[in-house]
């Protein structure tokens, strides 16, 4: 199952999908009033334009830009983020949206541009940067349905960036009853920050607990020099530091990392 529902969206095994990292949006302390929202859609229409010209298999539309993250995003969010999407989302390949942190606005933006899927923290409680941090997979999921969006699948992060879980349960029991009682569509597992690689065993544990279920992905970390060994474990990727000028998170998309990942990505399929 988890195989099939990868394929069914990506058309090949172990698909790379990469970052498409917004700019600082509206209303954010590191927003370029002078460049306005033309200067972020005009970066990331260059950075889309190197990621599809080096053959990543979908591309995921991130926020990240907007630090300090908000749990709840505002008006001018969505409004930019979706004007952008609509004009530069890839037509010949799957993608999805992501908001640094809230759980429905990218599914209201999945459904505007034509989203596949959307990436999000959908359950458990965790102390974070951003103070205490509980969601509600319920209210999220019945939104999802309630605007005629369940075509849209929900990629749920268990191990979120810049926070740690609150409660006793281990990765791997939380991941199973994400897919079991929370129903959500696929499992990623981060690292600590963006750009950090989370431990192998770690993911280890949470393919051993989901199974064959749903898909389980690596979420943060991967670079041409560990990838093989993740996909040993994982059954996709979704990368975004690595693929930048210098590997740092905030520079622009570099084409010629993401050809040297795609062809270390590549030697796993083959073999």
């Amino acid at each position: 199952m988890s195989k099939g529902l990868l394929v069914d969206l990506f058309g090949v095994q172990k698909p790379v999908i990469a970052m498409a990292h917004f700019q600082p949006l509206p209303g954010t302390p590191l927003y370029d009033s002078e460049r306005g929202v033309s200067g972020i859609l005009d970066a990331m229409k260059e950075d889309i334009s190197r990621l599809l010209s080096a053959g990543v298999d979908g591309v995921l539309f991130c926020n990240e830009g907007d630090r300090p993250y908000p749990l709840h995003a505002d008006f001018e969010a969505a409004s930019v983020m979706t004007r952008i999407i609509t004009e530069l989302a890839p037509r010949d390949r799957p993608f999805g949206v992501d908001f640094l942190w809230d759980s429905r606005l990218p599914l209201a933006v999945a459904l505007a541009t034509g989203a596949s899927f959307v990436r999000g923290v959908f359950v458990g409680t965790y102390e974070s940067d951003m103070g205490v941090w509980s969601n509600d997979v319920a209210a999220t999921l019945r939104y999802r349905h309630q605007i005629g969006a369940d075509h849209i699948r929900a990629f749920c992060n268990v191990t979120p960036e810049f926070a740690s879980y609150v409660g006793t349960r281990s990765v791997g029991d939380r991941a199973r009853s994400a897919v079991v009682s929370s129903l959500v569509d696929a499992i990623l597992v981060s690292g600590m920050t963006a750009g950090s690689e989370p431990q192998l065993e770690t993911l280890q544990e949470v393919k051993g607990a989901v199974g064959d279920m749903v898909p389980v992905l690596l979420n943060t970390g991967a670079k041409v020099e560990n990838i093989c060994r993740f996909l040993t474990v994982a059954d996709g990727v979704i990368v975004g530091s690595s693929l930048k000028v210098n590997g740092y998170t905030w520079n622009p998309v570099d084409e010629s990392r993401v050809r040297a990942f795609m062809a270390a990505v590549k030697e796993v399929r083959r073999g």
